[in-house]
């Protein structure tokens, strides 16, 4: 019977202290009740204040998600103490930070792309709307979270990109400028005027819709000497994103050929000179 004694008493001590603890479990609760009403008064007061900024959406949640953990922190701290005297903010803090370096470890990845999610989300180089290519992942922005960035593929997939990946690799913003640049190789018959050829092609490529003039200079160039052609660096500029680089690129090969073959101007078939060593004996058909 002994056992069931000593098991009474200590039954009877833990209803004991927690009769006595009641007092401070009732204010810790109200102090947690104060806690959820100062928290949406903060979370109020702090987006009508990012409101009038122009911080990314993304950003100002995080700012709201932010002041809202502080709150809470502060409150489950104080009703922490209440309840427990012999605990003191330090000793919290303490255990806080022994525990942090627990989790740490058990969510190291979580935690890089956390903090990778918010340095992403501090810079201006990339914009929601913006074409980017990354690590073989090519397409729009299309949300820039703490954790996450969601890439709308050409194709219409759709990417969920850690952040730690957009932060340690580099980055090719495809529509950090209005417009970009392009290339297209253009080959004429060697027996062609090549000034002419110039003179044609650079009309061409300035009659098309998409092309940019405006201080961006139309250039072409003769590149190299071909197996077959007089090869040209033809380049302008368009409108920076993917589809209209395409619709620009059609249009100008499209009126380049049209111009060419107006001018009676020849692009090549690849030719071949075949040399033999000894002559070729060559058979004539017999009379009839």
């Amino acid at each position: 019977m002994e056992p069931i004694n000593i098991l009474i008493t200590q039954l009877r001590e833990i209803a004991r202290g927690s009769i006595e603890l009641l007092p401070q479990i009732a204010v810790a609760v109200v102090v947690l009740l104060l806690t959820i009403g100062l928290n949406k008064v903060v979370s109020f007061v702090v987006e009508r204040v990012l409101a009038r900024t122009k911080l990314r959406p993304s950003l100002k949640e995080l700012f709201s998600l932010l002041s809202s953990i502080l709150v809470w922190i502060l409150g489950l701290m104080i009703a922490a103490v209440i309840v427990f005297p012999g605990l003191t903010p330090s000793s919290i803090l303490a255990g806080l930070g022994i525990g942090s370096v627990a989790i740490g470890f058990a969510f190291k990845d979580v935690f890089e792309n956390f903090l990778a999610g918010i340095i992403i989300l501090f810079r201006r180089e990339m914009r929601i709307g913006d074409y980017i290519e990354c690590e073989g992942i090519e397409g729009e922005v299309e949300h820039i979270a703490i954790r996450e960035s969601h890439i709308q593929q050409t194709d219409g997939q759709l990417v969920i990109v850690p952040n730690s990946i957009l932060f340690k690799n580099p980055v090719v913003i495809r529509t950090h400028l209005p417009t970009r640049r392009v290339t297209v190789i253009c080959g004429v018959a060697y027996d062609v005027d090549v000034d002419e050829a110039r003179d044609v092609i650079r009309a061409a490529v300035a009659d098309c819709d998409s092309v940019v003039q405006q201080d961006k200079p139309i250039q072409i160039f003769a590149q190299e000497f071909g197996s077959s052609s007089i090869n040209f660096e033809v380049t302008w500029w368009c409108g920076s994103k993917p589809g209209e680089v395409r619709a620009s690129r059609d249009e100008v090969v499209a009126k380049v050929k049209r111009a060419l073959d107006d001018a009676k101007i020849e692009i090549p078939f690849p030719y071949r000179t075949l040399t033999f060593k000894e002559p070729l004996p060559i058979a004539q058909a017999e009379e009839a």
